[in-house]
């Protein structure tokens, strides 16, 4: 008997949809998998509230995914909602919306929850080991760290410091200006106070970064290379080596918008919150002294996928 399972994950700033199909044995096949630039954060971040162009924005791309799941006869369907919408004063009335105009119940998830499942999406991608890893999953709205190995979690939180919100704060010229660069690194000191503790602790040695900016980066990294394959098929895991990692940051920080689209790997959705996003990467890096960087192709909807599977048996 195979089911099919539709997974969506609300980001602030993209929304993604995984549709897997299931067997009895556990094999999976991936059906649909797809990533829609929504912005949800857009216009409201700042204020608390979803700007209503973002909201419309946010319907339609549902309203599109409620297609592909009809189509595709899922069993169930699992959506989770993350930062904006968790802190945004028309959050309710946003998931009433959406449940009246696609039947799709959303579920808000508070960071720690968010956390917790992209610890099992990243695991599933099996880049995870005997090692000490920091997680880090850069959302628009919040970023997510998590300090782990292959077997178990040993500290995580969510922190409200995502890169739609850093861009409001600090993208205030383009290209960036080098006190706005220093301004974010004491932001993020300020702000990563528990994490450092935490790092002090665990002692991390590796750096592994889920989905969105990291995937951008290994993109861009294979393609200046001249390594075309992961445009064909991306692969769950994935490294960039420090010192490349560092040659494509000092180049999102020189260009400005039109240029930075010109890379080749870079994606439109990302071109400005790819600056601050690589930025807080720097900060991390420096600050706890990592050594490696592993790139989870995985994250929030395939944690949520696991946990599925575990509760169904399968």
């Amino acid at each position: 008997m195979t089911k099919r399972f539709a997974l969506i994950d609300m980001g602030t700033n993209t929304f993604h949809l995984l549709i897997t199909e299931v067997d009895e044995s556990g094999k999976q096949q991936e059906l649909i998998r797809t990533t829609a630039p929504v912005r949800l954060g857009q216009g409201g971040i700042s204020n608390g509230s979803i700007a209503p162009a973002a909201y419309e924005r946010a319907l339609r791309t549902l309203r599109d995914f409620r297609k592909q799941i009809d189509e595709h006869e899922v069993d169930t369907v699992r959506a989770m909602a993350t930062s904006m919408v968790r802190n945004a004063a028309n959050g309710d009335d946003f998931i009433k919306d959406i449940y009246k105009q696609t039947d799709i119940r959303v579920e808000v998830i508070d960071g720690d929850r968010e956390a917790e499942f992209i610890y099992y999406g990243v695991r599933a991608a099996g880049v995870l080991d005997e090692k000490t890893a920091l997680v880090m999953d850069i959302g628009g709205g919040s970023v997510e760290f998590i300090l782990c190995n292959k077997q178990e979690i040993f500290w995580k939180r969510s922190f409200e410091i995502g890169a739609q919100r850093l861009m409001d704060k600090f993208f205030q010229q383009d290209p960036i200006s080098p006190e706005n660069i220093a301004a974010e690194k004491a932001f993020l000191q300020d702000k990563l106070q528990p994490l450092t503790e935490a790092v002090a602790i665990y002692k991390p040695s590796v750096l592994v970064g889920s989905s969105g900016t990291f995937d951008t980066l290994c993109d861009i990294d294979a393609l200046r290379k001249g390594d075309t394959s992961r445009q064909q098929k991306q692969p769950a895991a994935s490294a960039v080596a420090i010192y490349d990692f560092y040659q494509i940051h000092q180049d999102l920080l020189r260009k400005n918008h039109e240029e930075r689209l010109a890379i080749p790997g870079m994606l439109e959705m990302r071109v400005d919150m790819i600056v601050l996003a690589s930025i807080a990467v720097d900060f991390v890096l420096e600050q706890y002294h990592l050594q490696e960087i592993r790139v989870s192709a995985y994250a929030l909807k395939e944690g949520v996928l696991q946990k599925v599977l575990q509760e169904e048996g399968l």
